[in-house]
């Protein structure tokens, strides 16, 4: 059985914010993607697909059955597996994981990461509780395990998601195949690397309960606590750390209570002294992601990615789901086939560089913030001018202010990724 050990990365955070706690009569939802330092993380574009009856799906280490229907989707994902760290699709759902340890195993045994989970049910759900419904279904069926990281030694976890669409959000945290799930219908709510679903369970594993009184983990009688029965009763010293991030988190939403923006949003995920911006040893946030899911479904939903490490020092971009989305080649890492070290066995022996162009563009001009003060405060307010633009074109559309074109929105995301890798030449 793989183990955490006291130093291994294992953080993330994930925040919703559900009127009346947005500004706004939308759904904000936001995460950071903290993983091993060099992993690079691409945005994919996906569009919608129909399949034949009988078709097979690869993913990252297993095959599932394919659906006959599937919805477009962007997904900001480590570049070496098949799933992703958090995304959206064109219903407006958009999902983020997190690693969890709980007292059920963590086996090495290769099933469907809590990534590939969340990819498929971004293509298949079209709605949070849909997409909750994907995951729990194939958990059942296909399980959850093998390595989340491109190295040879197994690092395994399994996992908790935080789901939202343009009316509601849900926390779903899984144990093996095992799962309880909350609705937040109001409000606003972050999770961060533990269980936190207490006592106010709105769906679960049918045999969650009766499995938990098996191991004599609870009674049988009285209040059922999710979190309190199926927690490590020995927290390694991540997770702990993970807490004070959990109320870290809580408190900077709180301070926000009724006047929740996306900016907001983006100001949390760029905090560093709680640790949500996270850069510590060989671990850091290398990507980050803010979405706006207004109401009122004529209107769009915006998702923001930033395609690049440190989001206190990178663009937040818009994506909008419009006639012209596609593929931004610059923020697509290159592939090796059937030589890829995640593909051949015994896996990750060898290691490749997966560096996209924005990518290499914004490791110079991290260097030059840290090495050169006058050019490197030039390169960071040029950041910050870019994705005001970006927050004012969003403005507009959704105050229904001189709206761009379909056209023009479908290539938003690409005529920003532009504007950046320029501001690095």
């Amino acid at each position: 059985m793989a183990s955490v050990c006291p130093d291994t990365p294992c953080s993330c955070d994930c925040f919703v914010s559900v009127p009346p706690a947005s500004a706004i009569p939308a759904v904000i939802f936001a995460k950071n993607s903290d993983r091993p330092r060099d992993e690079v993380q691409e945005v994919v574009f996906v569009p919608a697909g129909a399949h034949a009856a009988g078709t097979r799906l690869q993913c990252t280490y297993i095959e599932v059955e394919q659906v006959s229907k599937t919805y477009a989707v962007i997904l900001s994902r480590p570049a070496w597996l098949w799933g992703a760290e958090m995304g959206a699709n064109e219903h407006g759902v958009c999902i983020g994981n997190e690693a969890v340890w709980t007292k059920e195993p963590v086996g090495e045994g290769e099933a469907l990461l809590g990534m590939d989970l969340l990819r498929l049910a971004l293509e298949r759900g079209s709605t949070a509780q849909e997409a909750l419904h994907v995951i729990t279904g194939l958990l059942e069926r296909y399980g959850q395990g093998g390595s989340c990281r491109e190295d040879s030694e197994p690092f395994c976890y399994h996992n908790t998601f935080l789901l939202a669409d343009r009316t509601e959000a849900w926390v779903l945290e899984t144990a093996g195949r095992l799962w309880a799930a909350q609705r937040i219908q109001a409000g606003a709510r972050n999770i961060s690397n533990q269980l936190s679903i207490g006592t106010d369970i709105s769906a679960e594993h049918p045999e969650l309960r009766s499995h938990a009184q098996a191991q004599g983990w609870w009674g049988g009688h009285g209040s059922f606590d999710f979190c309190q029965v199926f927690s490590l009763t020995q927290q390694p010293v991540r997770m702990e750390a993970a807490k004070a991030r959990f109320r870290a988190g809580r408190e900077l939403l709180q301070r926000q209570q009724g006047a929740i923006t996306a900016e907001g949003m983006m100001n949390i995920l760029r905090n560093k002294e709680s640790g949500i911006c996270m850069d510590s040893g060989g671990f850091r946030t290398t990507a980050s992601m803010v979405s706006v899911l207004p109401r009122d479904p004529m209107q769009p939903c915006v998702h923001f990615l930033t395609a690049t490490p440190d989001p206190s020092r990178s663009v937040f971009k818009p994506f909008i789901f419009e006639v012209g989305a596609a593929q931004v080649p610059q923020v697509l890492s290159p592939t090796f086939g059937a030589q890829d070290p995640v593909k051949t066995i015994p896996r990750f022996k060898t290691q490749v560089d997966r560096r996209h162009p924005l990518y290499r563009g914004h490791q110079v001009a991290l260097g030059l913030m840290e090495n050169e003060q006058e050019r490197g405060q030039q390169l960071r307010q040029k950041q910050r001018d870019l994705e005001q633009e970006g927050l004012e074109v969003v403005q507009r559309l959704l105050t229904s202010q001189q709206a761009p074109p379909p056209q023009e929105l479908g290539g938003l995301f690409q005529a920003f990724v532009e504007k950046e890798s320029q501001a690095y030449t």
